[in-house]
């Protein structure tokens, strides 16, 4: 039969034994289907949905804005032993966008980074052009070691544009650690001002924490030469916004941008509200980093160094 239909023999056996007569073993086709069919009601209950500590959990991480691979992460660590408390972040996304199931509270999409009420592909953003006559040192010549992340004290910038353009909230991170600073830059973000803001903000760390930045070819680094004679860090351009190099600057930038959006006045926030939204982020697990914080691998380098 398994030669005829084009399946395994082990496919064909475990039919029959399932879907059989219980009683005098026979296997007809009609009554095997029916009793698939019982044994398959749609919707199933989904897991999150039978167990109210495993909902409260995830509820809980969501509001505090953790994306859902974290919370998994975080409850495999939590409950080692645990099976009931472990599932896949497709499952709480699921929960979430999947209609019918009411697992999870559907506004708890808002505390998602993207805030999306449905899911949608992933699309290439546009080249971007140069904004200004003298441009970068390019990428391809910033140092190998920024490249493997293995020597801490490479940053990447980007910046979060304002309502109209007359405010905006610029964002650093550090490629070993992904450790996030916020620029404060209420009065927009000119290339004088940028240069201001970023001058002091980068100032504030160690010196050995200051070997590059990396920033897009936007109008707000115009007076990169300038930066680097203050404070004696090269800037290096990124060619594209696609950019692989540019890669770990957009996701807090994403996280950022999800509290303060675009197109908001980004003037109203405080340097105290960028620098608790910045520990927010630096206190979250990274996947990329073995699931520890940024925040904690910044603390285990300032000891190392010490």
């Amino acid at each position: 039969m398994a030669r005829e239909l084009g399946r395994a023999p082990s496919t064909i056996s475990r039919e029959i034994c399932r879907n059989r007569h219980p009683g005098n073993g026979q296997y007809r086709p009609h009554a095997a289907q029916a009793r698939a069919d019982a044994r398959r009601p749609r919707p199933k209950p989904g897991k999150i949905g039978q167990n109210s500590e495993l909902r409260a959990y995830i509820q809980d991480h969501l509001h505090k804005r953790w994306s859902p691979e974290q919370i998994v992460q975080s409850l495999r660590r939590t409950f080692p032993e645990r099976a009931e408390m472990h599932v896949c972040h497709e499952t709480i996304y699921q929960a979430l966008y999947v209609q019918g199931r009411g697992e999870l509270r559907r506004e708890l999409t808002r505390a998602l980074r993207t805030g999306r009420a449905v899911r949608k592909p992933r699309r290439l953003a546009q080249q971007r052009r140069p904004r200004y006559s003298t441009p970068m040192v390019m990428i391809s010549e910033r140092p190998a070691e920024a490249d493997d992340r293995a020597v801490p004290g490479h940053w990447e910038g980007d910046c979060i544009i304002g309502k109209n353009g007359n405010s905006a909230i610029g964002t650093l991170v550090e490629r070993s650690t992904r450790y996030v600073m916020l620029i404060h830059l209420p009065h927009g973000r000119s290339a004088g001002l940028m240069r201001e803001a970023l001058t002091q903000t980068i100032t504030t760390l160690p010196r050995h924490l200051l070997r590059s930045l990396t920033w897009d070819q936007g109008s707000e680094m115009g007076s990169h030469g300038a930066f680097t004679l203050e404070t004696d860090v090269p800037v290096y351009s990124a060619t594209r916004p696609a950019h692989g190099s540019a890669a770990p600057t957009r996701t807090p930038t994403a996280c950022c941008a999800s509290t303060s959006p675009k197109g908001t006045d980004l003037s109203v926030h405080t340097r105290d509200q960028l620098d608790a939204v910045a520990a927010e982020l630096n206190s979250r697990p990274r996947k990329t980093l073995d699931w520890d914080t940024p925040a904690e691998r910044l603390a285990q380098l300032l000891a190392t160094c010490a």
